[in-house]
């Protein structure tokens, strides 16, 4: 009979979670020491592309796309972040998904708040390159839209596809996900009130976050999994 060597080699998918966490905070850490002290040639380059040349202060596009902008990137503001996962976490609640639930307000909650701090941290100034097209309050790095945004969509995205069987929804899914995020974070470059910078960062800490939440899902849910059948065997 062949030896069983499955205990012997790593767990693939505990590989993949960790890889999925420390990879995008790597990434944050360039960023964050490399290139935020100044404005970079890169940033210069990808704002300037969406205003009129010769004129910082016009951004290109018909009017339509500057309030489709405007939309968009509401949907990575905490108003509505907030809103949505309140709305979602009381589904899941009334279905007995503590976890799911749990998991959802620290992945919006947890990541506004992390986010929050860095920012304080940091104390990047926001970019005078080009004119704002909307009012901005807060440090401009990390992008608190492009971090919270995608810790959010991500998770949801996440506990969405728990209950689809067919394979190409989950990747349907995620797919939507991603493309709503580089929407939000495209848009606060658009709007003049990020660099790119910032955005790439707020996405690291936001991935790493959802990554991080979807572990503690997992871990609570298998847990429960195993109190629930513990009974069934004794029996």
């Amino acid at each position: 009979m062949p030896e069983d060597h499955r205990g012997e080699y790593p767990d693939v998918r505990a590989w993949l979670l960790a890889a999925g966490i420390a990879g995008p905070l790597f990434v944050f850490l360039v960023i964050s020491t490399q290139f935020i002290q100044q404005e970079t040639a890169l940033d210069r380059w990808l704002m300037l592309a969406f205003r009129v040349p010769g004129d910082p202060g016009t951004v290109v596009g018909p009017a339509w796309l500057r309030e489709a902008s405007r939309d968009v990137t509401a949907l990575g503001s905490f108003t509505v972040l907030g809103m949505l996962c309140a709305g979602v976490a009381g589904v899941l609640l009334i279905r007995n998904d503590r976890a799911g639930a749990l998991g959802l307000l620290a992945a919006v909650f947890g990541a506004i708040v992390i986010n929050s701090l860095i920012k304080l941290g940091f104390a990047r100034p926001r970019p005078d390159l080009v004119g704002p097209l909307v009012e901005v309050f807060t440090a401009s790095f990390p992008s608190g839209h492009a971090a919270v945004s995608s810790s959010t969509y991500l998770t949801l995205a996440i506990l969405a596809s728990r209950s689809a069987t067919f394979r190409p929804i989950r990747g349907y899914l995620l797919t939507l996900a991603l493309l709503l995020i580089l929407l939000i974070g495209t848009s606060r470059v658009y709007l003049g009130v990020h660099y790119p910078t910032d955005i790439l960062g707020g996405w690291c800490i936001g991935a790493s976050w959802a990554v991080a939440c979807w572990v503690f899902i997992g871990s609570r849910q298998r847990r429960r999994q195993d109190t629930v059948s513990r009974p069934r065997q004794a029996r």
